[in-house]
């Protein structure tokens, strides 16, 4: 009985870890590459060295550790997720997830317009003040969230969306590792990262890559490897239509990881990350470069592009892999909301662990 019980502790221990490390990682990549976002390597270089930044720099405000609108909706996501799960618990009332992601994201778009909570907000993420803050959201994120779009569940994933069906930035990627996380079927966190990345990117390459990031995150908690978890994450997205893109990035990444040498230069072979799938190739591409975490956040931040985006999703991904403790304290200690950040990831974990 001891064994069974022993073995159960540790594996919720290692599940606590990963959840916390996926948050706290993607925080820190976020906040690493915050300051360098928009600039070129030719000009990260200049300002600061030839091997770039090598840690966290103050942002154009001089502030060191600030995270940008990445992490802002990740944490939301995480939110609308949990409130599902405990929903679902007590009430036996399925699907009600991408209803209440979407309020979620709702009251993250009044953090983006409002000066801070008003008398209406009686609690959760939108009572914290620090989260009132427009830190260059995207125009997509923006404009999909003003329509309250929920896609219907019994539509195939493939056609566009009904919300912006030509766009497939990176700002529905980087906000989908929590997909992952809630302990769910891969092909249930894989669908549901899609539905709600069509909330405001309805490209399926957009809306794809959100899912292939739940995927290979899902299998990540589960203790598979990160090479492991990608293929497998390519294995279930060939069976759906459209996926060719999203597919090509993720191949495209694992060839270059495997000839070794990681540089900013071959960072910049996979693009800009400004769109989804070149966001993911890029931090995909990071965290299997080199087994070095501080490394790999470094990695994917430097270079000419979405650094913040590519950073923080490099992180969530590390996180997943190694857990909280394998992050490079010195910088965790640095990041705004990193107390915060880890109690709702604690909160998050402790919900889904019940059944």
């Amino acid at each position: 009985m001891y064994d069974r019980w022993n073995l159960s502790w540790q594996a919720t221990a290692s599940y606590r870890a990963r959840v916390r490390g996926c948050l706290l990682g993607g925080a820190i990549g976020d906040a690493l590459g915050n300051p360098v976002e928009f600039d070129s390597l030719d000009r990260i270089r200049a300002e600061h060295g030839p091997r770039g930044i090598t840690g966290l720099v103050p942002d154009g405000d001089g502030v060191v550790g600030r995270i940008t609108d990445d992490t802002q909706m990740t944490l939301f996501t995480v939110e609308g997720l949990q409130q599902a799960h405990h929903r679902e618990r007590h009430k036996g009332i399925g699907g009600a997830a991408p209803r209440l992601v979407r309020r979620a994201y709702g009251r993250w778009l009044d953090t983006q317009t409002r000066p801070g909570p008003g008398a209406d907000v009686d609690g959760g993420l939108a009572a914290r003040p620090w989260l009132y803050a427009r830190r260059a959201p995207g125009n997509a994120c923006l404009s999909g969230l003003a329509q309250d779009h929920v896609p219907d569940p019994m539509l195939p994933l493939g056609p566009p969306g009904a919300v912006n069906p030509q766009s497939k930035g990176c700002g529905a990627v980087m906000r989908s590792a929590p997909f992952g996380l809630g302990r769910a079927p891969v092909d249930f966190a894989f669908g549901l990262a899609a539905r709600c990345a069509q909330m405001t990117h309805g490209h399926p390459t957009g809306y794809y890559s959100a899912g292939a990031l739940a995927a290979i995150v899902t299998h990540l908690v589960e203790g598979e490897s990160l090479e492991g978890s990608v293929l497998r994450a390519l294995r279930l997205l060939a069976g759906h239509p459209g996926h060719d893109e999203t597919t090509a990035a993720l191949h495209r990444a694992l060839d270059l990881a495997a000839e070794g040498d990681p540089t900013p230069e071959k960072v910049e072979s996979l693009g800009a990350g400004w769109i989804a799938e070149e966001a993911l190739a890029i931090a995909m591409y990071c965290a299997l470069a080199t087994t070095d975490v501080t490394r790999a956040l470094l990695l994917s931040v430097n270079h000419s592009g979405d650094s913040d985006s590519t950073g923080a999703i490099c992180g969530n991904l590390l996180g997943a892999l190694y857990g909280d403790h394998g992050l490079p304290h010195e910088w965790l200690e640095r990041v705004e909301g990193r107390a915060e950040i880890a109690a709702l990831a604690d909160d998050f974990a402790a919900e889904c662990v019940r059944r």
